[in-house]
């Protein structure tokens, strides 16, 4: 057993910092241990001398601050783990259904063809597929045969009707169909169906106090299909 030179015994010591060092290993103070500091601090202090009541009364008042601080951590993991599990049953019930992006327009580059794609809830017999300015005339009409029910792939050339090219900026996609049926319907870019909802990580986001992520990559506005 090894002893130092003032006769301590170092095994001891070692061992008692182990286990000092095991029970705290972060070294984080919790509102208990600044109570006991504060009635160790009361017990011995000198009775000539005793503690100004105004410190008492800002040490007490620090430590519920540190305890409303903690209810508060304890309370925003429930309200996460809460949010996280009401959205991903929302998420999944928007599956199947129609969203709306909030706009129909595409952009023409010069000398480049704009592709874009259309959404078709229902087989298509005949139409067209209608290139429109801001003011909502038709510029160019494309026109489409039989196409199955989905998503449709469909390139501009960035000409109108006679064939001249039309000068870059933002145009718009509609498209006016006849159904198998013989019934007409319409639809526009923008407009397609939810196939999956990705969540993104709502714990780590409260936890740092960042703006709510609720969870989807975009902010859609669902239709019934």
């Amino acid at each position: 057993m090894a002893i130092d030179a003032y006769g301590n015994t170092l095994g001891a010591s070692s061992s008692t910092t182990a286990a000092t060092t095991a029970v705290n290993p972060n070294g984080i103070l919790g509102k208990d241990d600044f109570l006991k500091l504060l009635l160790l601090e009361l017990k011995y202090q000198d009775p000539t001398a005793p503690m100004d009541s105004e410190k008492i009364l800002s040490q007490t008042s620090q430590l519920a601050t540190l305890e409303s601080t903690e209810n508060t951590n304890k309370a925003l993991e429930k309200l996460a783990s809460a949010l996280n599990t009401s959205m991903q049953y929302s998420g999944i019930a928007a599956i199947g259904k129609i969203a709306d992006t909030g706009s129909n327009a595409v952009i023409l580059s010069e000398g480049e063809d704009v592709d874009f794609e259309l959404y078709f809830p229902d087989d298509v017999a005949s139409g067209s597929v209608n290139i429109l300015d801001k003011n909502g005339n038709i510029l160019r009409q494309m026109a489409i045969g039989e196409t199955s029910k989905g998503i449709a792939s469909y390139s501009w050339d960035g000409k109108n009707g006679s064939g001249a090219a039309l000068d870059e900026g933002i145009y718009y996609v509609e498209s006016a169909y006849t159904k198998t049926d013989g019934t007409n319907a319409t639809t526009r870019l923008g407009l397609y169906p939810i196939e999956s909802i990705k969540f993104e990580d709502i714990m780590r986001e409260l936890q740092e106090s960042k703006p709510i992520n609720m969870g989807l990559m975009l902010l859609l506005t669902t239709l019934p299909m």
